[in-house]
């Protein structure tokens, strides 16, 4: 689909349950991890696509990128030492929607991307799906301690889908530059 084509209300619908390939590779500085993708995202087939997620202004405003990066332009981040993958593939109208034992599957899928990858940081975007996932219901944002991810540090930031009104874009800025900062 063209990047400046909006899905349909019929292409939206029959994305539920589709899969967005990882942007992935070998010794990336930060492996960035949302929940799953939701049902824009799966019609368009890149991640963080919706136009109200603040993924892509946050990723510029911290300073990993030089720019804001179109959701068309996922693919362009291994060159920049970034990835990005989700804790649960499957496309949903929201991620309410998913059961307790995806949640805690993507967690042990995501170990062994880290083994095999070796990312330096994997940060997983979304409080209560990473302690679900993690089974660490008192966690809170920021670096996860001496919790590692196979040889990756573990690192916990705000969801930054639009529907998140718990954190505003600056916020979010702050918080992934206090990543960019650790990741050098």
């Amino acid at each position: 689909m063209s990047p400046d084509r909006r899905p349909s209300r019929e292409e939206l619908l029959g994305a539920a349950g589709r899969t967005i390939p990882d942007v992935l590779a070998p010794g990336l500085r930060v492996v960035f991890v949302g929940i799953n993708p939701g049902l824009y995202s799966g019609a368009v087939g890149h991640h963080f696509a919706r136009p109200g997620n603040r993924f892509w202004k946050a990723l510029h405003g911290a300073g990993f990128t030089d720019r804001v990066l179109d959701p068309s332009e996922d693919a362009t981040l291994p060159s920049i030492g970034l990835g990005v993958t989700n804790l649960v593939a499957r496309a949903t109208a929201s991620a309410a929607e998913l059961r307790r034992d995806e949640l805690r599957e993507g967690r042990r899928r995501l170990e062994r991307i880290a083994d095999e990858l070796r990312p330096r940081f994997v940060a997983v975007l979304g409080l209560g799906a990473y302690r679900t996932a993690f089974d660490r219901p008192g966690a809170i944002e920021g670096p996860q301690g001496s919790e590692r991810l196979g040889p990756a540090a573990l690192w916990l930031l705000p969801n930054p889908s639009g529907l998140n009104a718990h954190h505003q874009l600056p916020d979010l800025i702050e918080r992934f530059a206090e990543l960019r900062r650790a990741s050098g």
